[in-house]
Parts: C-alpha cells; sequence; structure tokens
C-alpha cells in the first residue's frame, strides 16, 4: 500500500476497486505526520478522531450516501484558522487557541469535507494569524520543508504545504489573502488552486482580511485540479469553457527574480504555446502599486479584527496591527477607490487576454532567522501576488522545475481554469516540457 501513487486520482481509482479502504488511507497517512524538521505540521491532531471519521466514511459508503463524493475517503487536512467541533482553533497562536477553547460546531467548510466523506488527518501549522508568508512562528516553531532543514515552507498556509510533502493529507486546505498558498506552491514545488474571492462560507473561519481572504487547496499533481472546485464551489457554474489566449509580464516586470525563477516562467510560455494557446506579453507598470493598496486595507481590516489583543502578538505582526489602527475612514475610503480603479483595469486586461501568467515568487527558497531578510524578502514576493489578491481572481499555481508560476483567469471562472491545469498535467505525461 506504501507503494501507492499520493494523488486524488490514484487513490479514488483505489478505494473504488476495494483494494483499500478509508481507514488504511487514514492509518498511512497518521503514521507519516509531523515529519517535517520542526515535526509541528500539525497544531492540532487525534488519531482516533481520525480513525473514526474513516469509520465514518465507510458507513456512508454502506449505506449508499458517500454519492460518489470526489473527497470521500480521502485524508485531508485543515489549516488551523476553521473551525472543528471539540478541537481548538489557534490561529497560529496560543492566545487565541486558549482563550476559545473546544469549538463548539464545524465551521461551515468542515461542514462541507465532512458531508463529502474527507477524512480529516488534523489541523496544519500557519503564520500566526495567517499574516505572514514564510511560515515562521515564535510560538509553534518555524515550518520548513520536509527534508529541507534549512528552508521554510513559505505561508501562511505552511502546515497544509508539508502535509502534502510528507504524505499525511493528499490535498490540503489552505487560504490565501496576499499569497499564502501560491507561495508556499512554488517554495515547495507542489499545486495550488486559490479560489474566486467570495466562495465558500466562512461562518466558523477566522478572516484575516475580508477584502482578500480567499479559500483553497495545495496538492500534488495538476491532473486532480478539477476534483478540487469543490467543497466551496457554488450551487450553479458557468459552463467549462476552452481558453484560447494569455498575456504574460514582460521581462522588465522580473529584474528581482533569481534567474532558476525566469527560465521556469519562460518554460511556462512555451508549455502553454505548445497547448494551442496564442500569447503576447504586456506591460504593467501600474502593478507596481498593488501592495500600496493592498497593505494597508490589510492592516486596517487586520486591526478591526483583533482589537484589543494586538499586545499578545508578535512584534513584526503587533506594529502591522497598530499601524492599521492609525488609518483613518478618509485614508481608507480613498484606498477603496484606488482599489477599486486597479480592479477595473484588470477587468479592461482580461477583456483582451484571457488568462494573465507570472511567477508566483522572485526566490527558490526562504531560509529561517534573519528577520530584516524576511522583511525584504515578504516585499518582494507580495509584489508578485498581491495585483491578483487585489482583483480576487481565481488562480492554479503551476509548478515546474525550481518553482511556479501562476495562472489567472477572470472571477467565476474557476472550473475552466482548473480543468486547463489538468490539461497542463496531462500533457507532461506525454512530452514533458519544464
Amino acid at each position: 500500500m506504501a507503494s501507492l501513487p499520493w494523488t486524488i486520482r490514484a487513490l479514488r481509482t483505489a478505494l473504488a476497486s476495494k483494494t483499500t479502504t478509508p481507514t488504511v488511507l487514514a492509518n498511512l497517512a497518521l503514521s507519516r505526520a509531523n515529519r517535517n524538521p520542526g515535526h509541528n505540521t500539525y497544531l492540532w491532531q487525534d488519531p482516533a478522531w481520525t480513525q473514526a471519521e474513516a469509520a465514518r466514511a465507510e458507513s456512508m459508503a454502506a449505506a449508499g450516501t458517500s454519492d460518489h463524493s470526489p473527497l470521500w475517503g480521502l485524508p485531508i487536512s485543515i489549516k488551523d484558522c476553521f473551525d472543528l467541533a471539540g478541537a481548538p482553533t489557534s490561529c497560529g497562536t496560543k492566545f487565541y487557541r486558549d482563550l476559545h477553547g473546544q469549538a463548539k460546531q464545524d465551521s461551515w467548510l468542515v461542514d462541507q469535507l465532512r458531508a463529502a466523506g474527507a477524512v480529516i488527518t488534523g489541523k496544519t501549522h500557519l503564520h500566526p494569524l495567517a499574516y505572514g508568508i514564510t511560515g515562521e512562528n515564535p510560538e509553534f516553531g518555524d515550518c520548513l520543508i520536509p527534508g529541507k532543514p534549512d528552508s521554510l515552507t513559505g505561508g501562511s498556509s505552511s502546515g497544509a504545504s508539508a502535509s502534502i510533502l510528507e504524505g499525511s493529507a493528499v490535498a490540503a486546505i489552505g487560504t490565501d489573502t496576499g499569497g499564502s498558498i501560491r507561495v508556499p506552491a512554488s517554495l515547495c514545488g507542489l499545486a495550488g488552486y486559490r479560489a474566486t474571492l467570495g466562495r465558500g462560507n466562512w461562518r466558523g473561519g477566522a478572516h484575516l482580511a475580508q477584502s482578500f481572504d480567499t479559500m483553497g487547496w495545495l496538492f500534488r499533481d495538476l491532473e486532480d485540479a478539477p476534483l478540487l472546485a469543490a467543497p466551496f464551489a457554488p450551487a450553479t457554474t458557468a459552463p467549462i469553457s476552452r481558453f484560447t489566449r494569455f498575456a504574460y509580464v514582460s521581462d522588465e516586470f522580473l529584474v528581482d527574480c533569481e534567474p532558476e525563477i525566469v527560465t521556469c516562467f519562460h518554460a511556462a510560455i512555451r508549455e502553454l504555446q505548445a497547448l494551442g494557446l496564442t500569447s503576447q506579453p504586456i506591460d504593467v507598470p501600474w502593478w507596481s502599486e498593488s501592495l500600496d493598496i493592498f497593505a494597508p486595507i490589510q492592516a486596517w481590516e487586520a486591526a478591526r479584527l483583533h482589537t484589543g489583543h494586538f499586545e499578545h502578538f508578535q512584534t513584526a505582526i503587533r506594529e502591522r496591527l497598530e499601524w492599521g489602527a492609525r488609518i483613518t475612514p478618509a485614508e481608507i475610503a480613498a484606498l477603496r477607490q484606488r482599489h477599486a480603479r486597479f480592479c477595473s483595469r484588470f477587468n479592461d486586461l482580461f477583456a483582451f487576454n484571457e488568462l494573465l501568467l507570472l511567477p508566483c515568487a522572485p526566490v527558490t527558497r526562504i531560509t529561517p532567522g534573519n528577520q530584516q531578510s524576511q522583511i525584504d524578502t515578504r516585499m518582494k514576493l507580495l509584489r508578485y501576488t498581491t495585483p491578483f489578491s487585489l482583483a480576487g481572481v481565481p488562480v492554479v499555481a503551476i509548478p515546474g522545475g525550481a518553482s511556479a508560476v501562476q495562472l489567472a483567469a477572470p472571477q467565476h471562472h474557476d472550473e475552466s481554469l482548473l480543468h486547463l491545469a489538468a490539461q497542463i498535467g496531462a500533457n507532461r505525461k506525454i512530452s514533458p516540457t519544464i
């Protein structure tokens, strides 16, 4: 069983043929948990609870109520900012873990997963408050890449990526506000999916900044992508459409990229062209203002969510919250107007270019330790992620070589984008290009 390919489609095939069971997969996943260098992939885990969930999934199948869900019987991890009844929700801090105690009911997202027969393996590590992009955490320890003790996973969906790499989950729920799925995907060589802003219900989920928070997944195989449109897809979705063209940022935008990133980016362009998509480079100097719009709105919204608790958080986060609390109503109103204009220009881009492509991150590795270096790296990373965050669009992170690229579609074209990701994955197995 250990040799069974650890992908969603492979495990679904094995479950359907009854060559494995949810209980067998759950036990295998549990045996691999917390194998990252800090042994902190999970901030909460209860093997007996997970085993009971696997048995529940089996009973659903026996009763004919699993309804052939794509997630049935699969080991899934969830980021520890969503409530699970009987477990604490830390949001990456001991303060909130202890303040709120055990959740009394499941969050909407956990409800969706359990109703689909997914077997939750635990609640994963995250950057405190999901307010960071490196995966560092002074209270629970930094999240390091399994097998690479000198490299951070990236964040804030840090444990989500570690759970996929160590094999304790076959898919991992993350969130993405300013790059919290896309950056870990790139640093860890994984695929990622950030949903259109507004998909899903945040009942029982902890926000960071409501204007930008999105749900999503980290996973390994691009061909699995269409199976992950659930659980936060709306009741009705647009028909799957075929994309025919894309635009990519010109090399002028890539001035701070490591050479390996540029090489991978050009290979991704060729890969999409080989699938028959026409392309053109674009100059987007106005994207330089994305962080100037994003960061203060994020800080203003986060400050209101955590009012009265700033002193309980590490210095870097506390200072961002204090800055957000000082932003005036007039300033935030002006920022909202800039945000609206930015989104309008983004819509114009999509009117001429169905898809937009750029690297997920300008670096291939983040090392733990040097705080000033981390601040500088954070600013470099956000330059690449915040344009799509402001636009609220769906994005897939497509791994290849030393990094990943992010491919974005207009809002609510998630399913079509995920099908294109699967096509890329299938084509690689025929004629690999990256």
